[in-house]
């Protein structure tokens, strides 16, 4: 659960889910402020202007943004190249706010209201095929991004993060099915026929059924 500074903090951030600021998205990047294991000058996004609304909240004296996490810049579009794009969907699933739209081997499109600027889909792409547009003219930090822009960026990621989830589980419960199908008949699903090799193979089995049961129920760490 988030403290009460955490989610202060997770408020005066833009939402972008760059990771720019060295953690897996604005919530990490909170969480570690409010636990002090973090600077308030690591989200270029959010700028200056960011880092003096982090230093209130904290009681960190200001300082210039950490260059090793990026600089200040105008906020970007993503732009895909139809010509060269040859719909690896690698793109899709690399967007934190689902703003990437298209089916495996079918062109993509960028829904440019969801676009956070992010740049993940560009080291995925494998014929670098998407280019990055000015989105704000001449306008930095917080001044080219605003509050319903970052809070529809969050209602985004909260959607994405939520959807990856239950894909995971459908996949580890269709791979528990499996498993228990060849549990349930384990000389029709192997080419050993010696008993002692099929007993060794039904107690691997078991132990990767009961490891799995466990992580889902949160009894051992992933």
């Amino acid at each position: 659960m988030q403290s009460s500074l955490a989610s202060r903090l997770l408020d005066a951030l833009p939402q972008t889910q760059c990771t720019r600021c060295g953690y897996p998205d604005c919530t990490g990047y909170a969480q570690a402020l409010s636990l002090g294991q973090a600077q308030i000058n690591q989200c270029p996004p959010g700028g200056t202007q960011g880092m003096v609304r982090l230093a209130a909240l904290t009681g960190q004296p200001e300082r210039p943004l950490n260059p090793d996490n990026g600089v200040e810049g105008v906020r970007h579009m993503a732009f895909i190249d139809e010509a060269w794009c040859i719909g690896c969907t690698l793109c899709i699933k690399a967007c934190p706010t689902d703003a990437i739209l298209g089916s495996n081997k079918l062109m993509h499109t960028v829904i440019e209201a969801y676009c956070t600027g992010c740049e993940l889909c560009l080291p995925v792409c494998p014929v670098d095929c998407i280019l990055l547009e000015n989105a704000s003219g001449e306008q930095t930090g917080w001044a080219a991004w605003s509050p319903p822009q970052a809070a529809l960026a969050r209602e985004r990621y909260a959607f994405h993060a939520l959807k990856a989830q239950r894909e995971t589980l459908e996949n580890e419960t269709r791979l528990e099915q499996k498993a228990l199908e060849k549990l349930a008949d384990l000389p029709a699903h192997s080419q050993h026929t010696d008993p002692l090799v099929l007993d060794k193979k039904r107690v691997i089995i078991e132990a990767a059924l009961a490891r799995a049961r466990a992580k889902k129920t949160g009894a051992i760490s992933p």
